[in-house]
């Protein structure tokens, strides 16, 4: 699957810290297609991932939904039937838990302002996200599994860090610096 057969709006799906705020970035810079990271949606800004109101952010993802070409990241199953309505195509991404809580770990104490973060927020770590990536992930890896197969449109499955550095040899993209 080249990246042009994926279209203009690409949902990227999958479990926390598996790198899908720096490869919708990549895509994003190279495609020159306007990226929406759902976390800065979900989460007021300046807060310590405080999550705004439920009808506050799908009004924002709405209305992100209704462009004619978006690269958008991230899971929130609140919005996704809508979202997956206007995507062109979709990348699900599948790495272990292990990786992904080491990611996180390492994201919140050697990488502030990484790619997708909160504006005026600082990562630190949180038991509550510990527990998600622990006790959430690995069923929401089914239903995104799930998600791939029923998918009838352009698609493309990331099984791990390799299949990520495959996929970034073979779009040629660029990995783009942290935010700050």
């Amino acid at each position: 699957m080249t990246l042009a057969q994926l279209g203009p709006r690409i949902c990227i799906i999958g479990p926390s810290n598996s790198g899908k705020s720096t490869l919708a970035a990549a895509i994003s810079q190279q495609q020159h297609i306007p990226l929406t990271h759902l976390d800065q949606l979900y989460h007021q800004p300046h807060s310590n991932w405080v999550p705004r109101p439920t009808h506050e952010f799908l009004a924002l993802h709405d209305a992100a939904i209704e462009a004619d070409r978006w690269i958008m990241e991230g899971n929130y199953s609140v919005s996704m039937p809508q979202r997956l309505d206007r995507a062109t195509g979709i990348i699900v991404m599948e790495i272990s838990t292990a990786l992904s809580l080491t990611r996180y770990l390492r994201r919140c104490l050697f990488e502030p302002g990484h790619i997708g973060s909160l504006e005026g927020s600082q990562d630190s770590i949180k038991w509550s996200m510990i527990k998600h990536l622990l006790i959430a992930t690995p069923k929401n890896r089914k239903r995104y599994q799930q998600l791939y197969l029923d998918w009838n449109g352009p698609k493309v499955l990331l099984n791990g860090a390799r299949d990520l550095q495959r996929i970034y040899k073979e779009w040629r993209l660029i990995r783009p610096a942290r935010s700050a």
